[in-house]
């Protein structure tokens, strides 16, 4: 027999558990599905900035703020700007406040234990691993069937994709692909930095280091544990970080003529480098609304990670769309109506924001240009 499930969430991502978190909150479960095989198949990514009004305010629906606060990692606010000779350009601190004395409201959590916080709050078995959605279909009157790839399948009577880039349920809605945004990242990790990497975690810091040129970028984060978690970005072709891991060497002779202690952040990398290269879904994208499918985060509206949104966006999502479904009992398309009315022009501002940021760290003048929008920032 098919199962049949009210609510079915594709994606165990941080806005498909907050929309089941919220719900949860209210009485109403839902039924997760993810194609990794177990919460820790594979790594969950790095530090996130949670913003105040997005982020933070899902945390509070969810009724875990309090519990957030205890992950977060002290200090982790601080932000260095360098150009490649290693020159510190702008510079503030890592107590979590402006040169007010404000709360800058952004405090840094590694995504892997906001995931662990989130899938604690939910009951026992509300997500079933190893379940890869291969196929989905209307089945009419707002029902809609998913098959998986074990051959099992599934129908729900609300269909909510929070499954990523890459999305199965976003064409019941739209015929837009991630595009490349012309960047990608090698990724590298320096473990025990503090010990075994000194110059490099002083040349970071103890947040967010961007040291950068046209073209070309190197992003450094610490992390819990003295981990420095390090991108090497590059303008470059699409293929270039797709489907191989790209040699030290070759990404090195990219930033030929860069200083020594920044070449280090990749020389000296303890992990084979990843390649990563970055897409968007077009700026503004949306849908007309259908019965019974929605879609949240990077499913809705996939952007490049230079306005820090993509995280919050996602949470925010899942707590408004379970918002809006528990104020309207009986009227799920009103609920659905309500939740893309509001997230719509959200996106659209943030992606906007994004592929601005990306072109101002990576076009002429950098890092000069980004230096001057963020002091335009602080007056």
């Amino acid at each position: 027999m098919t199962t049949h499930h009210p609510i079915a969430i594709v994606g165990a991502g941080l806005g498909g558990l907050t929309l089941a978190r919220v719900l949860h909150v209210h009485g109403i479960e839902a039924a997760l599905f993810d194609l990794d095989d177990s919460p820790t198949a594979r790594p969950q990514g790095g530090m996130l900035d949670l913003h105040e009004e997005s982020g933070q305010a899902a945390l509070r629906a969810a009724g875990l703020h309090d519990r957030f606060r205890a992950l977060v990692l002290p200090g982790g606010q601080a932000l260095r700007i360098l150009d490649r000779d290693a020159a510190v350009r702008l510079e503030h601190g890592d107590d979590g406040q402006d040169e007010n004395g404000a709360d800058r409201g952004r405090p840094e959590v590694h995504r892997a234990a906001l995931r662990e916080l989130l899938l604690g709050s939910l009951p026992a078995g509300a997500v079933r691993w190893g379940a890869k959605a291969t196929g989905v279909r209307s089945l009419g009157d707002g029902v809609h069937e998913v098959a998986l790839a074990d051959g099992s399948v599934f129908t729900t009577g609300l269909l909510v994709g929070a499954d990523g880039a890459w999305s199965k349920v976003r064409p019941l809605l739209s015929r837009a692909v991630p595009q490349y945004c012309g960047l990608s990242f090698a990724e590298a990790h320096l473990y025990e930095a503090d010990v075994r990497h000194p110059a490099s975690a002083a040349l970071v810091g103890g947040g967010m280091m961007f040291a950068l040129d046209e073209g070309l970028g190197l992003l450094a984060h610490r992390e819990p544990g003295g981990t420095l978690h390090v991108y090497a970005a590059l303008r470059t072709g699409e293929d270039w970080a797709a489907g191989s891991a790209p040699a030290k060497e070759a990404v090195l002779e990219r930033f030929a003529g860069w200083d020594p202690r920044l070449l280090a952040l990749i020389a000296d990398s303890d992990t084979p480098l990843v390649g990563r290269p970055v897409h968007a879904l077009p700026v503004g994208h949306r849908w007309a609304t259908a019965p019974g499918v929605t879609l949240i985060g990077d499913a809705a509206h996939l952007m490049s990670p230079f306005a820090g949104e993509g995280a919050n966006l996602a949470m925010l999502d899942g707590a408004e769309l379970a918002a809006a479904l528990v104020a309207r009992p009986g009227d799920p398309r009103g609920a659905l109506v309500a939740y893309e009315e509001a997230m719509f022009p959200r996106s659209e501002a943030a992606a906007a924001e994004s592929a601005d940021n990306l072109d101002l760290c990576f076009g002429a003048g950098a890092p000069r240009t980004l230096v001057e929008r963020m002091a335009s920032y602080a007056r």
